[in-house]
């Protein structure tokens, strides 16, 4: 139950106390919950966007659920996207070592740069039109399947990316899980996806419908999807920077969001 909280606590902005001392397994291992965190969000905006579409349009929904979601986050994945995208601009001088040192350092800023501003906001537009195609096209009775999934694949891509990969430092929020979260730990995380899934498709009404097929089709596809674009970062990263850190993690769960939404509006 402590590390239930401790994933609660690190993904969102809910003002959690917890009693006792605190291990380090405690923290890392929070990373097998990240899926369950995801979901419980995905319910808040999936509910959201129900009730607000009694009474505006798909446009102003869309922009509903991104505000509910940046406030339930306080804009934590963003940041981690900004400072990544910052620091992977950083040009080459043909030193590697040099090269790390100076994205790392770029990282530490805690300021935005102009080419992190405009990631932010290009990944803010492409979710705000996709969500509101999805929200236009889905079919559903309750919950709408694509809003509902959407974090908690992405949460459960940043603990996938766990696995295998170093800390591209001796600080920051990267260290905690980077080589403490291993096969086993993203296994179960995968597992507890899955049974979510099954909890989702009920609520989202797919069950009074012939096309739970397609929920289920549509659940591996995103959750592919989402892995693979979250690799594609880990990669870059891991070159770049010589490993990962928690803004890198971040960046993860954006691209991870965006390449699910995207996959929503192919599959529906």
């Amino acid at each position: 139950m402590k590390r239930i909280l401790i994933a609660f606590q690190f993904l969102t902005i809910i003002p959690i106390r917890i009693g006792g001392r605190l291990s380090e397994d405690d923290l890392s291992l929070s990373a097998v919950f990240f899926p369950l965190v995801g979901f419980v969000q995905g319910v808040v905006l999936a509910t959201a966007a129900f009730f607000s579409l009694k009474i505006f349009s798909p446009a102003v929904t869309s922009l509903l659920v991104m505000a509910v979601y940046l406030v339930s986050n306080g804009a934590f994945h963003q940041d981690g996207l900004s400072d990544t995208v910052d620091a992977l601009s950083v040009k080459s001088t043909g030193d590697t070592e040099r090269d790390r040192e100076k994205r790392l350092a770029v990282m530490r800023d805690p300021t935005a740069g102009p080419v992190g501003v405009v990631a932010i906001m290009a990944a803010l537009l492409f979710k705000y039109v996709l969500i509101c195609e999805v929200i236009r096209t889905v079919e559903h009775s309750l919950l709408n399947p694509a809003v509902l999934l959407m974090p908690a694949v992405a949460a459960w891509s940043m603990t996938m990316m766990m696995p295998g990969a170093k800390s591209a430092r001796n600080d920051g929020l990267g260290r905690i899980f980077l080589g403490r979260v291993h096969a086993r730990h993203a296994c179960l995380a995968t597992i507890f996806l899955i049974c979510l899934a099954l909890i989702g498709c009920l609520i989202s009404g797919y069950p009074q419908h012939d096309s739970s097929g397609r929920y289920f089709l549509f659940f591996f596809a995103a959750s592919v999807a989402a892995l693979c674009g979250a690799w594609v970062v880990r990669r870059l990263c891991t070159v770049r920077f010589g490993g990962l850190t928690g803004d890198n993690l971040g960046a993860m769960h954006e691209v991870a969001e965006t390449v699910l939404l995207i996959t929503a509006a192919l599959c529906f």
